[in-house]
């Protein structure tokens, strides 16, 4: 039975069974921020996510509340509305980054009627630190515009996006952040670097490796991401001083074309030797053993954001400008760009960085200043809207 000090927080656009660990790592972190927030103003969180089916894993958090968004319950009054009516405030992540218009009508949709059905219900809706856009045809940015000029907060977690937030609704409460998946809590296996062998991750996204396959390359990398794959591991097996570990991140059993584990097993058949990790529980545990690499190329950025977080050099392979925006924030220039290297200058690029991990992991240190800097805006910003609710009440 809910009490008078009780918030009732629903998460939007999250999920606890996704394969993807990046959402999940949203997931945790947002929650672990919100809690936070709320405990130090003495109210009690209670935490309902609202998502579409996204996973087959097992639930990676068992006390919190679900509810399944898909076409029959968005449209029902006694599905979404309803399922909304009970919480307090609204915490929309967008699951990343789909708040745009590039995973097409059917999702940008999904997105937008959620929000607006909040709206309606004059619900607080703050959207939280995700990727704005892109927006470029004029009825998305219209749409988009419509429900950020509405919502309580709208926070970009870099700052193109939030270039595109003040271009298109310029009249709404806008705020600079950064993901929080930075702050996802893990169990710190550093001391485990460092030995007579260097540890090197090597996370080979699914989707990157069948686009390179297909001769697909939708988001336009200006090299073949399959062979440069390859390239590295065939470069470091040749020498003793180093271990192969190949990290999945986004696994699913239905859509083998976007699992990095089905892409681990045919590497790992293709180099024996190479240390095939097993599938992750759930993103702590693959950012606890991130933690005790050396070193970490990966094709997923929130791989990429674990490896950042816990003190493994890390080079980011970007495929879309959501990396440089987010990096280059934090004055991090180790992520390959989308353009502008071939298959020789890549390779090259993470060789040279491999040499340089010191630096990199200096670097990275140096971002998590300006990490926590700019995760204070976020709780500033749930700071304000609990302490309304709590007056409300």
């Amino acid at each position: 039975m809910r009490t008078a000090d009780t918030i009732r927080i629903g998460l939007l656009w999250h999920s606890l069974t996704s394969g993807n660990l990046g959402v999940g790592a949203l997931t945790l972190a947002n929650i672990a921020i919100a809690r936070d927030v709320a405990e130090h103003l003495e109210m009690k969180p209670e935490f309902v996510v609202l998502g579409m089916r996204d996973g087959d894993t097992q639930p990676i958090a068992k006390d919190i509340d679900s509810f399944e968004i898909n076409r029959k319950s968005l449209l029902s009054p006694s599905g979404y509305r309803s399922a909304i009516a009970s919480v307090d405030i609204i915490l929309d992540i967008g699951a990343g980054d789909s708040f745009a218009e590039i995973y097409g009508p059917k999702r940008f949709t999904f997105l937008w009627l959620t929000k607006l059905f909040a709206i309606v219900r004059k619900i607080p809706l703050v959207l939280s630190p995700q990727t704005i856009g892109p927006f470029t045809k004029p009825i998305y940015r219209k749409l988009a515009a419509h429900v950020m000029k509405r919502a309580t907060a709208v926070v970009a977690r870099d700052q193109t996006s939030l270039d595109v937030l003040r271009d298109i609704a310029p009249s709404s409460d806008s705020h600079l952040s950064v993901d929080v998946a930075f702050v996802l809590p893990f169990d710190d296996r550093s001391s485990e670097k460092g030995g007579v062998k260097k540890r090197i991750g090597i996370n080979a996204s699914g989707l990157l490796c069948t686009q390179a396959e297909t001769g697909q390359n939708r988001f336009g990398l200006s090299f073949d991401y399959l062979a440069f794959t390859r390239r590295l591991i065939e470069a470091w097996m040749k020498r003793d001083d180093i271990e192969i570990h190949l990290i999945p991140h986004a696994t699913s059993k239905g859509l083998p074309e976007d699992d990095d584990g089905h892409r681990a097993d045919l590497l790992a058949k293709e180099f024996p030797g190479v240390i095939r990790v097993p599938d992750f529980a759930g993103p702590s545990e693959a950012k606890s053993y991130i933690s005790s690499l050396d070193f970490l190329v990966a094709g997923r950025m929130h791989a990429c954001i674990g490896a950042f977080s816990s003190g493994t050099a890390v080079v980011p392979v970007a495929y879309s400008r959501k990396f440089a925006g987010l990096f280059g924030m934090l004055d991090y220039p180790w992520a390959t760009p989308v353009s502008g290297m071939d298959e020789d200058a890549v390779v090259q690029f993470v060789m040279e960085a491999f040499e340089q991990r010191d630096t990199l992991s200096t670097d990275a240190s140096n971002g998590m200043e300006k990490v926590e800097n700019l995760l204070d805006n976020y709780r500033e910003i749930l700071r304000r809207e609990f302490t309304k609710l709590c007056r409300n009440q």
